[in-house]
């Protein structure tokens, strides 16, 4: 079940962004918070510990969207627009704890 519901602006152009491997759809403008959470409820694992984690503050201020590139670098979900082709982590790459799907 995902979180966000889109209702409307549904006519943008669709994209394909690729998160811990597997494809997922977004449209056009999307950030990537919303490409996550319209496809599930949750958007990553928190680097402390086991904990699943599906945004905060929703205005780039807290670091609980944090999202990782395949070579390492951290974005904010919130605030980074989902483009065609991205590879993005939902755990941080140096971070490994029992369990993490």
């Amino acid at each position: 079940m995902s979180r966000f519901v889109r209702l409307g602006e549904i006519d943008r152009p669709a994209i394909t962004v690729h998160v811990d491997g597997a494809p997922v759809g977004a449209l056009e403008g999307d950030t990537l918070m919303v490409a996550l959470l319209n496809q599930g409820s949750v958007l990553r694992q928190s680097e402390f510990g086991p904990e699943k984690r599906a945004g905060f503050c929703l205005m780039g201020a807290c670091q609980d969207c944090w999202v990782w590139t395949e070579s390492g670098d951290r974005l904010r979900a919130c605030s980074t627009l989902a483009a065609s082709g991205q590879r993005i982590l939902t755990s941080q790459p140096e971070a490994s704890w029992p369990n993490n799907a």
